[in-house]
């Protein structure tokens, strides 16, 4: 147990720069979890750390160590809640990583609801757009859009983001309702700028079956979505965004949807957790109620059914009819 108490004290230190920090997240103090490196770091016969008066950081074994590290004590935790019984209460601390804007208007109130649900059961919620590594983060589940690429990863689809171009009322009162794609090129575009590389979001609408691309040049741009909706609440140019960010505003008339019939196709969100582990109770739990959320969305886009001529039934689907 000892040498599992190093490597807790060297894989918190690693993750938050400082010996101090470290030592409050344990509820330790800070030299004896220094002193616990320094064995570990004696018995390895390795520097697992550059010190200096203000923060530590990782040498080049110490990146080794940590990437492996991450993987073991996630397994342990994962073997512990296993030997507890996987089907018992759901407990313990579960980490999520989830995008902001998705995370605040969609998965916090269903994370709500699961802790009055399972009192013994804690939250330590990431809110991020950056990509995370669940492997060396020790995160248990994190919520993606798009297309599943890490082979190291299993997914479970929750429901799909639609990309929604909308306007105030007053913007298009003042320059104009866009009817085509190409009337696009006379407007004032808000684009959004990738915080990890800072190129633009360019715009994207399904044209003849086939998917268009549009970078038009612009005066607006942001590296947030919800400044994004803010803009042009305020009518200063037109926006694409995901839906569940301008939904309620399209209910209540701030915005409006424009070019309807050439949204581009859907992109799935998925939960994901590393494959090949043992999913203990409280990633199940979370698990089962996302996948609530899907089943709920794919409950509201099935067409309705409405008595035809003769009894028959017809489908009725949605209004095709766009500005």
């Amino acid at each position: 147990m000892q040498g599992l108490q190093s490597l807790l004290a060297f894989s918190e230190t690693a993750k938050r720069g400082s010996f101090a920090a470290a030592a409050r997240e344990l509820g330790t103090g800070p030299s004896t979890l220094a002193k616990s490196i320094a064995r570990l770091e004696a018995s390895l016969g390795l520097r697992l750390f550059h010190r200096t008066t203000r923060q530590v950081c990782l040498t080049v074994d110490g990146e080794r160590l940590f990437e492996r590290c991450q993987r073991v004590l996630a397994e342990l935790e994962a073997l512990r809640s296993d030997a507890s019984d996987v089907r018992a209460e759901p407990a313990g601390v579960l980490r999520v990583d989830v995008p902001i804007v998705y995370g605040r208007k969609v998965l916090l109130p269903l994370l709500a609801r699961l802790a009055q649900e399972h009192p013994a059961l804690e939250l330590d919620v990431r809110l991020s757009d950056a990509y995370a590594d669940l492997f060396r983060d020790g995160i248990d589940l994190a919520v993606r859009v798009g297309e599943l690429s890490d082979s190291g990863l299993v997914a479970r689809r929750i429901g799909s983001q639609e990309m929604v171009m909308c306007a105030a009322p007053d913007y298009l009162e003042r320059c104009g309702t866009p009817r085509r794609v190409e009337d696009l090129a006379a407007h004032s575009p808000i684009l959004f700028r990738r915080p990890s590389s800072g190129r633009e979001l360019p715009w994207q609408l399904a044209v003849d079956g086939k998917l268009v691309t549009l970078q038009p040049p612009a005066r607006l741009r942001f590296n947030d979505g919800e400044a994004m909706v803010a803009a042009a609440r305020l009518g200063l140019g037109i926006a694409q965004l995901p839906h569940y960010m301008v939904d309620d505003e399209i209910a209540d008339g701030r915005l409006i949807e424009l070019l309807r019939r050439h949204r581009p196709p859907a992109t799935p969100i998925q939960a994901v957790i590393p494959a090949n582990r043992l999913v203990p109770a409280r990633v199940r739990a979370f698990l089962d109620a996302l996948y609530s959320l899907e089943v709920a969305g794919a409950r509201q886009r099935a067409p309705a059914l409405t008595p035809g001529r003769k009894g028959r039934k017809v489908t009725k689907g949605p209004s095709t009819r766009a500005a």
